[in-house]
């Protein structure tokens, strides 16, 4: 039977990967070239953390805008318009002369880049069935981990070549190119020639009648019920983790242990191929629990339950003293992170009808870069207290003391909210 059904949804799956894939390499560049522009632009650790926050704080705002913007216009044009955006803003990097126009250029990417989850998760949910969610949002979700395998193997490859600027406008140009496969391959399945009536009818197996593509669903209707803020919080307290995890890991393993960024970081590129491992693996658990028999709620959220212990043991990465041992400890709870995210949005599709689905994910990813935007500035200001004071490490020991307990709090939040993550009619 799944040989008769076909595979067209899985090349959607990768033209998402590829997109998600391009989109954490442009927003890795600036941490990897942190060391030689903190240098060259005398930079402190609160400037680079304000820079960070520029990012963040736009990237909240843009998320808002394009999650309603994609719920009004359409997955194909939303995506169209965030990556033409993104990939200028990222080549705009080049030109920067001071600590404000990276400020500017970064607040540029956020926003432009704020556009990929939202039309991705929309995507994803127009395209599969409940079942096969969670593993489609766990492929395309453990490109962010490609693009930081990718980045710091070519970034200081072309840092070393060529100089800084060309790291930026180089993968900056990337994007372009996927724009060409995206144009000719998307398009949604009631409109797609290349799908089979069997896969069309797979892919609608399983829909409710609050599916059905109808009037727009207003913000303030969403922000009225209980499951947008069990959402909302699962992704305040645990998107800031991520973010530190792509910022400052780099400068971390500099500070710590010595490691010359200028060259390709092995230890850097083993953390994020087992995020790869973790993204596609949570999304299979869930999905596996599914196909056993389970309530999907109470499947996605036992999975969430495992991947948040998993997140726990970062916080003994303070007695470390071989970097091979905190690369495991890191590794462990940035995979366990990918895992928990392929399953926290999949459960915006769990809960609201797919003509709602791209403006939760936007409140709800603005939500986690609220919490992007405060945490880079408590890290900042921790860190350049102990810089100062001579001892740096310290600071980095207490932030991954609270890495391990923000996973386990989020899922006990979203528990609170929405126990049985009822669906919502609208």
């Amino acid at each position: 039977m799944k040989q008769t059904i076909g595979k067209y949804r899985w090349t959607v799956v990768a033209l998402l990967f590829f997109a998600t894939t391009i989109n954490y390499l442009d927003r890795q560049v600036i941490g990897l070239l942190k060391p030689t522009l903190e240098t060259q632009f005398n930079w402190t650790e609160i400037d680079y953390s304000n820079i960070v926050m520029a990012f963040t704080a736009a990237y909240a705002l843009g998320l808002l805008v394009f999650g309603r913007f994609i719920d009004v216009i359409g997955t194909k044009m939303g995506y169209i318009i965030s990556i033409i955006v993104w990939s200028i803003a990222a080549m705009a990097h080049a030109v920067a002369k001071s600590t404000f126009g990276f400020g500017v250029a970064r607040a540029a990417l956020g926003l432009g880049e704020s556009g990929n989850f939202p039309a991705a998760i929309k995507a994803v949910a127009e395209w599969f069935p409940k079942k096969e969610r969670a593993l489609a949002t766990g492929i395309f979700n453990s490109g962010a981990n490609i693009g930081a395998v990718v980045a710091p193997i070519m970034v200081p490859w072309i840092l070393g070549a060529y100089g800084w600027q060309e790291a930026f406008i180089i993968t900056g140009a990337i994007g372009f190119i996927w724009l060409i496969f995206w144009w000719i391959f998307y398009e949604i399945p009631e409109k797609q020639r290349r799908l089979s009536q069997p896969e069309f009818d797979y892919i609608h197996s399983d829909d409710e009648s609050s599916d059905a593509h109808g009037e727009k669903i207003k913000w303030g209707k969403l922000f009225s019920v209980r499951q947008t803020w069990a959402f909302f919080f699962g992704k305040f307290l645990t998107d800031p983790i991520w973010w530190f995890f792509l910022f400052w890991l780099p400068s971390y393993f500099s500070t710590t242990f010595e490691i010359d960024l200028k060259k390709p970081s092995l230890e850097l590129a083993v953390i994020y191929t087992m995020t790869t491992i973790g993204s596609i693996g949570g999304g299979y658990l869930s999905g596996y629990f599914i196909k056993k028999g389970w309530p999907v709620f109470r499947a996605r959220k036992i999975a969430m339950l495992i991947f948040a212990l998993c997140v726990v043991p970062i916080m003994t990465a303070q007695f470390a003293t071989n970097v091979w041992v905190a690369v495991a400890l890191i590794s462990l709870a940035a995979a366990a992170h990918q895992a928990w995210s392929a399953n926290i949005f999949t459960t915006a599709s769990d809960m609201f009808p797919k003509k709602a689905v791209s403006s939760v994910v936007g409140i709800g990813g603005m939500a986690g870069s609220i919490g992007g935007v405060l945490f880079p500035l408590f890290v900042g200001y921790l860190l350049e207290a102990y810089k100062t004071a001579g001892n740096i490490t310290a600071g980095y020991n207490i932030i991954f003391s609270i890495c391990g307990c923000a996973y386990l709090i989020a899922w006990v939040v979203m528990h609170f909210f929405a126990p049985k993550m009822e669906r919502v009619n609208l």
